[in-house]
């Protein structure tokens, strides 16, 4: 890997303690500690945006996208009470 990039961050004196610890009993040196912790979370983050449907649930999903809205009657519940309430 060849390094293009710089990140800099300021931390708390006991969050860098935290993270020199945690790197010393993950056996990386630091820089490699950080770098890995931050593109897991980078990862898990966008992977919680990017939803992914299998074949059936996308036929599903656009099945019912297609059948004309109904609301059920807790929705019908809300609405009313929304409108009694003046929202």
């Amino acid at each position: 890997m060849t390094a293009a990039a710089r990140l800099d961050l300021r931390l708390s004196t006991k969050d860098r303690e935290r993270i020199d610890r945690a790197a010393a009993l993950a056996g990386l040196p630091l820089a490699t500690f950080v770098r890995t912790a931050a593109l897991l979370e980078a990862q898990r983050t966008v992977a919680a945006e990017s939803a992914t449907l299998s074949t059936a649930e996308a036929k599903r999903f656009l099945t019912t996208l297609g059948k004309p809205f109904a609301p059920n009657a807790a929705l019908r519940r809300a609405l009313q009470h929304g409108d009694e309430l003046g929202i």
